[in-house]
């Protein structure tokens, strides 16, 4: 019998067991008992040897700007007003060559990262929808969504968006589409409520940034009376479709809509420590409220890596830290709010491992000093080790890494770093 697309994970460690992982074309088949026969039809699978191993979900990165990648350092130490600034001035320079090739490197550190799937927020989507195909991720592509009160833009922007729509009816199944705006300081009322619509209307997630910093919310307070999240819900904007990066300056109030309206909430925290925008991200309040939480790494241009192991390492440590309670955020959520949280949010089925799941899995290497002890293994995986920890990445049921090498990774780089030649 022919094989078609069929591997086995044998002795993986899954849920502190050895379990044999079979995976059929973009989805796990079955788990069995660790070393146990290969049934009938399987003698032509390929056998991957994962002893010293353990099986985890793929991350699930919930609010990126993948092309960011070739923006690293470009706007240290200064503050968010003229950092954003700054970025938009580089931005302009942007061309889908340099999208591209900046959502490969993005790819590229993902993978190596552990992430699978990634919720991007950036221009050029159809490049950056094809570099990050060709790498065999899963990527949720936004048509974005800054008219700063243009009418003319406004109009452009919603006929390029329906197109790219259009388009995304022929994409592989492993790629999403979504609408997006940026803020509501940069995006007329009439686009915002326009946006949501569409995405409501074609089934399609809302990506927006929501709440970043003080002077965002001061300024809408100024103007409107209500906070940015009440503005939004005002004009109907909330919903379990939106996923909203940020969400830091609430109010018991906003915190009460977010919950009803079941927004799903993104924790950037190294991006938000880093322009200083704020961390008393209301982990529990919002749990509580009905929110669902998730994590992302934002761009390199603010957080300089794509890392969610380390993420989620840094949301653990100032949530306890600025609560003063060393149980805040207990690793099981925290591993939720990385895998089977944002999954959710984005209608996938994936971020955990079972049958019928689609199967996007790491392996993470434990022959290593990280991994003497005898405390849990998720404590020693997030506390202690690094994200070069992660030997293997399976992505859609085929291998996008083994043993720590991705094909064609210094091609990628050299054209890279050609590209950000005209960046200068």
């Amino acid at each position: 019998m022919e094989c078609l697309n069929r591997i086995i994970l044998k002795n993986a460690v899954l849920g502190g067991s050895a379990s044999d992982i079979y995976v059929e074309g973009e989805r796990i088949f079955s788990i069995e008992k660790g070393g146990s026969s290969v049934p009938s039809g399987w003698d032509c699978a390929e056998v991957h040897d994962c002893r010293g191993k353990v099986a985890l979900p793929g991350f699930v990165n919930m609010h990126t700007h993948a092309a960011m990648s070739l923006m690293r350092g470009l706007g240290e130490d200064i503050p968010f007003s003229e950092w954003i600034k700054r970025i938009w001035s580089v931005e302009s320079a942007l061309d889908e060559e340099l999208v591209y090739w900046g959502t490969k490197v993005a790819c590229l550190e993902m993978i190596h990262t552990g992430t699978t799937a990634f919720n991007d927020h950036y221009w050029h989507p159809s490049l950056a929808r094809r570099a990050a195909s060709e790498m065999g991720l899963r990527p949720v592509i936004s048509y974005v969504i800054l008219d700063n009160g243009d009418r003319n833009a406004a109009e452009r922007q919603k006929e390029d968006c329906i197109r790219l729509y259009e388009e995304s009816l022929s994409w592989p199944s492993a790629c999403r589409f979504a609408v997006a705006f940026h803020a509501i300081y940069s995006v007329s009322e009439e686009m915002m409520v326009w946006a949501a619509d569409f995405a409501r209307e074609h089934g399609a997630c809302l990506h927006i940034h929501l709440s970043e910093t003080e002077g965002e919310n001061l300024t809408c307070i100024s103007k409107t009376g209500k906070s940015p999240v009440e503005y939004l819900d005002s004009l109907g904007v909330l919903g379990d479709n939106t996923v909203a990066a940020h969400t830091l300056w609430l109010s018991e109030d906003d915190i009460s809509i977010l919950g009803k309206r079941h927004v799903n909430c993104v924790h950037n925290i190294n991006s938000n420590l880093k322009l200083s925008s704020g961390y008393r991200f209301m982990y529990n309040e919002l749990r509580d409220a009905g929110a669902n939480l998730c994590i992302g790494t934002d761009g390199c241009a603010s957080s300089n890596n794509l890392d969610m192991l380390e993420a989620m390492k840094t949301s653990a440590l100032v949530q306890k830290a600025w609560r003063g309670d060393p149980a805040a955020m207990p690793l099981d959520e925290l591993f939720s709010m990385a895998t089977v949280n944002g999954a959710r949010a984005l209608g996938l089925d994936c971020g955990e491992i079972r049958e019928g799941a689609l199967a996007d899995i790491i392996l993470v290497d434990t022959e290593s000093s990280f991994f003497l002890s005898d405390a849990p293994f998720m404590a020693n995986f997030i506390y202690s080790s690094h994200s070069d920890c992660i030997d293997s990445v399976m992505c859609n049921g085929r291998f996008v890494m083994r043993n720590r090498t991705i094909e064609g990774e210094k091609e990628i780089l050299k054209n890279a770093r050609e590209a950000m030649e005209r960046l200068k």
